[in-house]
This record gives C-alpha cells, sequence and structure tokens, in this order.
C-alpha cells in the first residue's frame, strides 16, 4: 500500500501465550481484509512479539489510527494503544 501510514498496535501477550501469535496474526489479517473488503485498505505488515516485556506490536498499514484500531479489535487483540510508526530509509534501499 504505497503512502499509506503505518501504525503499531500495541498488546500484551504473555509468554504463556507466545504460541497463539500466529492465531492472533491471522485473525488480524482477516480483519484487515474485511475492512478492505468494506471499503477502508488496511493491510497487516507483521508483528514483533518482545517476549521479555510480554509485549506484541501488529503493523497496520491503513489511512487512519482508527481503522488500525477498528481491524485489532475486529480480531480481538484487546489493543492497549496505537501509534503511528515511520520505517527509516533503509527499508527503501
Amino acid at each position: 500500500m504505497d503512502c499509506v501510514p503505518s501504525y503499531l498496535v500495541e498488546t500484551y501477550l504473555t509468554r504463556g501465550q507466545a504460541g497463539e501469535r500466529s492465531a492472533l496474526e491471522r485473525r488480524a489479517r482477516s480483519a484487515a481484509e474485511e475492512l478492505t473488503q468494506e471499503g477502508t485498505r488496511v493491510h497487516l505488515e507483521r508483528s514483533i512479539y518482545i517476549p521479555e516485556d510480554e509485549i506484541c506490536f501488529f503493523v497496520f498499514d491503513a489511512p487512519l489510527a482508527r481503522e488500525a484500531a477498528l481491524a485489532a479489535q475486529r480480531a480481538g487483540l484487546d489493543p492497549v494503544r496505537v501509534v503511528e510508526a515511520i520505517a527509516s530509509d533503509m527499508e527503501e534501499r
């Protein structure tokens, strides 16, 4: 998705729940696809799990933070917060 902002959706994921990450990703991807079919372009880019802090970030490309939050809520991710993320230019090289 060109020129669409990225948002980090922060969620709490205990070490005991870490095995559920793949299922959470599938649900997040499905929720993003549903929103896209409804006319709001949302795409799950990836997830990042930090076991030491028991935090999992889901990176969504979406026009606005509220659309990323809606995808997370539909997926049952229980987001703690949603913030815009800006990638470095190194990813484009």
